[in-house]
């Protein structure tokens, strides 16, 4: 009973010691986790984008067998796509600012498309190729893949940002050097609403 006192106030200065450092690595090693998840749907995200640009590919030859088809149409969709494809962002190190040129360069190439998309309705041969048709119905499925990536990974940044802003959390994120993840957003003026001209 003796030597239970003595060390009695090792024992409790011990316990919390252990209770500390696993209240810390259990942040650090949450934020771990939340971050491969970021990663994995990041990956997801460029996948469903990277479908878009080789369908775009696809899209651009076939249309190119249209002998009089506009070629500044097509010259933008080309040079919207290979702008997009030169932006790229490490998921780990993601700022606001990587994140919107991203996005910023993925809705140049939606706009150059949706052009190329309206001007192909002058182009009756082009509006029966079942290549086109094919391709147009893929490309429209594989923007509902995107959205759905581009909305996961928004799901997987938001407990990631919650674990390390929170109190007594935010206090340690910024010891580990944790960094508060940013969401997609839409593009600017996508809260406008689209003239359509006949």
């Amino acid at each position: 009973m003796e030597t239970l006192k003595k060390f009695l106030p090792w024992i409790i200065v011990a316990v919390i010691i252990l209770g500390m450092y696993s209240w810390a690595s259990g942040i650090y090693n949450n934020a771990v986790r939340y971050e491969q998840d970021i990663k994995e749907s990041w990956g997801n995200v460029q996948t469903s984008y990277q479908r878009r640009n080789d369908l775009i590919g696809n899209l651009v030859n076939t249309v190119k067998g249209a002998a009089d088809f506009e070629k500044s149409t097509l010259t933008a969709v080309i040079e919207a796509r290979a702008k997009a494809t030169g932006v790229t962002i490490d998921p780990k190190n993601v700022t606001p600012e990587q994140l919107a040129a991203f996005n910023s360069a993925q809705s140049g190439v939606s706009s150059s498309l949706s052009k190329l998309l309206v001007s192909v309705e002058q182009y009756p041969v082009l509006k029966a190729n079942e290549n086109f048709l094919k391709l147009q119905d893929e490309l429209a499925s594989t923007e509902n893949q995107i959205l759905t990536a581009r909305t996961r990974f928004n799901e997987s940044v938001k407990p990631y940002n919650n674990n390390i802003n929170t109190f007594p959390r935010n206090i340690l994120a910024g010891f580990y050097g944790l960094k508060e993840k940013p969401y997609f957003e839409a593009a600017v003026g996508a809260d406008k609403p689209v003239e359509v001209k006949f």
